[in-house]
Parts: C-alpha cells; sequence; structure tokens
C-alpha cells in the first residue's frame, strides 16, 4: 500500500500544483480587472476634479447713480456698467474686436451678478466696490492651466492679447479660483462657467422615487403570488418565461413602449419624471420580480409547513411568515433594480428627457432631465470646459450607484436571518 501511494505521489504533486496555478490564475485576473478599474475611474476623477474650482475676476464697478435708479434697480443696464469697469481697467484696449474680446474675460452672468449684489446693498450706489464675476470658460481653462500657452496661437482660442490681459490680472491678484459650489447648485447652461447638476440629479430623484413606489410593490405582489399561489399550468409557465425575458430586453425598447403607450396614448406630459418613473419601473419590475422569487425559495419550507400545521391560511403563511423572512432579499433585489435605473439613459431619451433644463423641476409634472442625459449632452458638447463638467458628472453618478450597492449590502445584512 505504501508503495502504490508512492507511486501516486508524482501524480498528486503535478495535480496540487495544476491547482495553485489555477488560483493564482484567477487572483491575477482579479487584480487586472481592479487595476483597471481604478485606472479609469482615477483618470475620470482627476479630470472632473477641475470642475470643483472655478476662477473668478475682480474690477472696480463704478455704480454711477445717473444709470441706476434707486427706485427700479432691476431696469439698470448692469452690462453696460461691467464693460465700463473691463475699459477702465485697460484703457489702451482701442479696437472693436479687441473689445469684444475683453469683454469675453468675464462669464455673460456678470450683469446678473452685479444686479444681485446692488440689490442686496442699495448703499454701494455712488461707489467703485469691487466685485467678483465669473470668468469665462476660455480664461478658467488657462488659469487652471489646462491650456498650455505654449500652444501656437492658431491652435487655442484664446489670443495672445487675451493672455497678457489674464497675466497682468494675475500679477495684481485680481484673478483667483474658488471652490466651485454652483456646480452643485445650479442647472444646465449652454456657457460651461455656469453649468450644473442640480437640475438633473433633482430630475433623477424624482423619477426613481415614481419607479420605486411603483415597481416595489408591484414586484413584490407579483412575485407572491407566482411562488405561493399560482397553479402550476402552461399560463403561468408563460408569464414566467416572458418575465425572465424581459429582464434582458435592452433598455431602449421601454423607451419605445412608454413613448407609444404613456404619451401617445395616454397623452402624459412629456420630459416629465413622472414618464420617467414609468418607464424605469417597467424595466425594473423583472429585476425585482427574480430577485424576490428567489428570496422565497430561499426560505425553508419548514417555516411554511409549521405555520399551516398552526392553522394560519395560505395566505397568513405567505404574508406573516415567508414574506418577512425573504425580504432582505426582496429589498436587495428593489435597490439593484433602482441602481441599475438610475445609469439608465436610452429609455429617457426616447420619452424627451433630453431637453435643455435650466430651472430645478420642483413635482413630478415637470420637464426635467435626468444625471446621465445630462451627461449625454455635456460629452457632445464641443468645448473644451464640458469636458471637466462630464468627467464630475460621471464620479457623482458613480458615488450615488455606490451609495445604493453599499446600501443594498447593509439592508441585506441587518435583516437576514440564519437558519
Amino acid at each position: 500500500m505504501t508503495d502504490t501511494f508512492t507511486r501516486q505521489t508524482p501524480a498528486l504533486r503535478r495535480r496540487h500544483a495544476a491547482e495553485r496555478r489555477f488560483q493564482w490564475t484567477g487572483l491575477l485576473a482579479i487584480l487586472i480587472a481592479v487595476g483597471f478599474l481604478f485606472v479609469m475611474v482615477g483618470s475620470i476623477a482627476s479630470i472632473g476634479v477641475g470642475a470643483l474650482r472655478q476662477s473668478h475676476i475682480g474690477l472696480k464697478v463704478f455704480l454711477d447713480p445717473g444709470q441706476i435708479d434707486r427706485n427700479a434697480l432691476g431696469d439698470a443696464d448692469y452690462g453696460r456698467l461691467v464693460k465700463a469697469a473691463l475699459r477702465a481697467r485697460f484703457p489702451d484696449v482701442r479696437a472693436r474686436r479687441d473689445k469684444r474680446r475683453l469683454y469675453g474675460l468675464v462669464s455673460s452672468q456678470a450683469a446678473f451678478t452685479l444686479r444681485d449684489r446692488v440689490a442686496e446693498n442699495p448703499a454701494l450706489i455712488g461707489q467703485s466696490p469691487k466685485i467678483w464675476f465669473i470668468a469665462s470658460d476660455d480664461v478658467d481653462m488657462v488659469v487652471k492651466e489646462e491650456i498650455s500657452t505654449e500652444t501656437e496661437a492658431a491652435r487655442r482660442r484664446t489670443t495672445d492679447k487675451e493672455l497678457n490681459w489674464i497675466e497682468k490680472l494675475k500679477a495684481d491678484g485680481d484673478i483667483v479660483t474658488r471652490f466651485n459650489a454652483r456646480f452643485f447648485l445650479a442647472g444646465d447652461s449652454r456657457e460651461p462657467e455656469l453649468a450644473g447638476i442640480l437640475s438633473a440629479l433633482v430630475g433623477s430623484i424624482l423619477s426613481l422615487t415614481v419607479c420605486f413606489f411603483l415597481s416595489f410593490p408591484v414586484g413584490i405582489l407579483s412575485a407572491i403570488y407566482l411562488e405561493e399561489f399560482a397553479p402550476k399550468n402552461r399560463w403561468n409557465e408563460l408569464i414566467e418565461v416572458n418575465i425572465n425575458n424581459l429582464a434582458a430586453v435592452p433598455s431602449i425598447v421601454f423607451g419605445l413602449l412608454g413613448m407609444a403607450v404613456f404619451l401617445n396614448t395616454f397623452g402624459l406630459p412629456r420630459s416629465s419624471p413622472l414618464v420617467g418613473g414609468m418607464v424605469l419601473a417597467l424595466m425594473t419590475l423583472p429585476t425585482i420580480i427574480i430577485a424576490s422569487r428567489a428570496a422565497m425559495r430561499a426560505v425553508p419550507p419548514s417555516i411554511r409547513e409549521a405555520a399551516l400545521a398552526l392553522g394560519a391560511s395560505p395566505t397568513q403563511a405567505a404574508f406573516h411568515h415567508v414574506a418577512p423572512l425573504a425580504l432582505p432579499g426582496m429589498l436587495t433585489g428593489a435597490v439593484v433594480g433602482m441602481a441599475r435605473a438610475l445609469g439608465e439613459t436610452a429609455p429617457l431619451l426616447m420619452i424627451g428627457m433630453v431637453a435643455f433644463i435650466v430651472n430645478v423641476p420642483t413635482s413630478i409634472v415637470e420637464p426635467a432631465t435626468a444625471l446621465p442625459v445630462q451627461i449625454f449632452l455635456w460629452a457632445d458638447s464641443p468645448e473644451r470646459a464640458f469636458l471637466e463638467k462630464t468627467s464630475a458628472a460621471i464620479v457623482v453618478l458613480l458615488i450615488f450607484l455606490i451609495v445604493m450597492n453599499l446600501t443594498a449590502i447593509i439592508l441585506r445584512k441587518k435583516y437576514d436571518k440564519r437558519f
């Protein structure tokens, strides 16, 4: 017997060596996948961090009492006052083309910034206070060194004169870089320096709220019926097959369905979170039903049998005993389905949520957009500054997805019961 074991030892060594090679290969594959993930997220984050900083230009603006009526502060031509301040700052600029470029150093929002400042403190009228204005996107890119000043003039949007003006402002301390709170507190804009994600973020939250309150109860009740009460016949088997197939249907198909039924047939408001949430609910339902049925199958049959033996009805056994024990799996399926819905773009494009939305929606029937759609729109914009906005919005979307998946894990761990 010892001789037989000795003869098998080389074969066992080869088997063990092959097993170790397989384990190291699997570990290497995981490390490669994690490495690619970190490279991707790191590259996006390194670009998007620039969107968290915004350049501001300080100008002394003479608030001419002859142009500002104290009784009608909103009627004054504040843009004219800003242009006068720029000309006073660079009096050597004479040519009309150079003046247009000079006025472009500050954002188009400058006039509204000055108006708000005067409205907050009318006592400034007649004085020349230093007002900080948001710099234009081209100036912002130069200040943050995202655009090299050594590039040939024909290959950059800023001229040598503009670079000289920027250098003079920097030397005098009239250009500063501050935290860009506007990125989180403002809606979309055609000017990169003014664009924010608040309207898209609120639109996504409203759409997901509608999606959850429609898909979760319907999905849970459907799973309970199919698993506990539905008779085993051809019709129910057909339903089960279709549910499994719907989970793999491309999301754009649900968008076409929503456009045909909710918009064209029922006449619901276009581009609204209500329709967006209903379309996402249709897309999420198969995932919730499949996950809920799997969670109910994981409950030991003895729980159900014990409840029935003690006199509980099938309904009481399902809702009072089986469903509560399967709740962690149900919640996990719901959160995972919602996380998938958060990142969807195609179905929302089909129902018109690709519209340019500046104002933050306050209800589910107002026009809105969603964060993935906002990313899609910004990614298609030619301005270099929108690249930062796109990357930063992607990071925000990834953070929300991570939080939702962590929520699913925490809920499962908290309510999970060992049998």
